[in-house]
Order: C-alpha cells, then sequence, then structure tokens
C-alpha cells in the first residue's frame, strides 16, 4: 500500500474503529550495546553511562515504531515527555479525519 493509499484510507474515516485501541508507548532516553559479561559486573549503585547529553531529545514510540520526540518534564512528582515533534506527519492526530 503506497503512502497515499494509507492517506486516504485514514482520511477517509474506515479507520475509526481503531482509535480506542490501547498501544503500548515509550520513552526511549537513550540506548547502548554492551557486551553481556559488563552487564554481570554490575552490582547495585553500577552506574551505566549513555552517549547522550542530559537536556536532548527522548524518542518516543510505539512498538519499536518512532512516532515522536520530546522533552523529559516532571508533572505532580511523575515523569512526562512534552512532545516536540511529530516523527510521521501522515499519523498526526490533527490529520486524522473522523
Amino acid at each position: 500500500m503506497s503512502n497515499e493509499e494509507e492517506s486516504a484510507l485514514i482520511s477517509s474515516g474506515k479507520l475509526h474503529f481503531l482509535e480506542d485501541v490501547p498501544q503500548a508507548l515509550q520513552a526511549e532516553v537513550a540506548r547502548r550495546e554492551i557486551p553481556l559479561k559488563t552487564v554481570m559486573t554490575w552490582k547495585k549503585d553500577t552506574v551505566v553511562e549513555f552517549d547522550k547529553i542530559a537536556g536532548e531529545s527522548v524518542e518516543v514510540l510505539i512498538g519499536d515504531q518512532l512516532i515522536a520526540r520530546g522533552e523529559v518534564v516532571v508533572v505532580n512528582e511523575r515523569f512526562g515527555v512534552r512532545i516536540s515533534e511529530i516523527t510521521h506527519p501522515s499519523e498526526k492526530p490533527g490529520n486524522i479525519k473522523k
């Protein structure tokens, strides 16, 4: 299915029934590959460093699909993400017509 066909299907409202299907949302701060032998040496208070600089945007994913980027915020003592970029313009909530 082409992008135009997908956009037409979304715009037609034929996927409206999918809007309430729950999705597992993840906010990924950083990712790194390390050898298992290193992981096996970890103990309480071990610090794992990443290349990402504090304050850089985090990635928001559904499954393994990147859908947005944003900044970490604290709301009522809980973490949140303020969305700064939607990565798939054809899937922006504002582009889905009911």
